[in-house]
């Protein structure tokens, strides 16, 4: 996709003492690196996905390992025609050491499968938490229960991909700024305001937590196309496992 020349305006919390926005806490850093290995070197930029969003084709430059990691971690993704993906997850009410464990597993996922947003639907959970990262070498940045406070009247259109449809890239228009609010991982309040392509992810995110895919938002013709490249992935995955 098209990457806006800001892709972040700022990140707030609210607190006396903090100023960013909160990625994962250092027990669930622990947890994500124990359970991967996370070694930032081995992921290409973000300028090398074509700036697709969440997913990307595989580079032929990607070593025999990181393909390994990335094709385990999509398995673990839900495809188009599982039911969860057109689900409304439920707000989380409850702040606990299991809730960063998930929230440190979908960072592991995302992290392997090359993406660089995640939404727990698309693992299978009906919790309204997501994961995203727009730089390679930043943190991942965690949002539970987030809510669009506003967005504005300029809007954009790129191209996006889904880990959840595979061979999909579809333009869809929205909003180039956004206000969000939501929890972290620990239960605090955040304001989130973003800009360009981390503004593009948040969204996309937000809308798996209420069962929306690009595939909704894309112009007919595209949706079209779209659904004919992911029959296509689909139908080789199958027959890839059947052998």
């Amino acid at each position: 996709m098209r990457r806006s020349s800001s892709a972040t305006l700022c990140r707030r919390v609210s607190g006396p003492a903090v100023h960013h926005a909160r990625s994962l806490t250092t027990h669930a850093q622990r947890h994500a690196r124990a359970l991967c290995r996370l070694r930032p070197a081995t992921v290409p930029p973000v300028a090398e996905h074509h700036e697709q969003l969440e997913e990307a084709p595989e580079p032929p430059t990607f070593d025999p390992e990181t393909l390994a990691r990335r094709r385990a971690a999509l398995a673990h993704v839900r495809k188009f025609g599982d039911p969860v993906l057109r689900s409304k997850a439920r707000p989380v009410d409850r702040f606990d050491d299991e809730l960063r464990d998930e929230i440190a597993r979908m960072g592991v996922l995302m992290h392997d499968a090359y993406g660089i947003g995640l939404a727990a639907t698309q693992v299978g959970i009906l919790h309204r938490v997501l994961v995203y990262r727009v730089e390679p070498d930043s943190p991942i940045n965690a949002l539970v229960n987030p809510e669009l406070d506003w967005s504005s009247k300029d809007t954009e259109w790129a191209e996006e991909g889904c880990l959840s449809l595979p061979a999909v890239h579809v333009d869809v228009e929205r909003p180039i700024h956004v206000r969000v609010t939501a929890r972290d991982e620990r239960g605090e309040e955040i304001l989130v305001e973003a800009s360009g392509l981390e503004a593009r992810v948040i969204q996309h995110e937000m809308d798996h937590l209420d069962g929306v895919l690009i595939l909704d938002r894309t112009p007919r013709d595209q949706r079209k196309e779209g659904m004919k490249a992911l029959r296509a992935a689909l139908e080789a995955a199958a027959e890839a496992d059947a052998d």
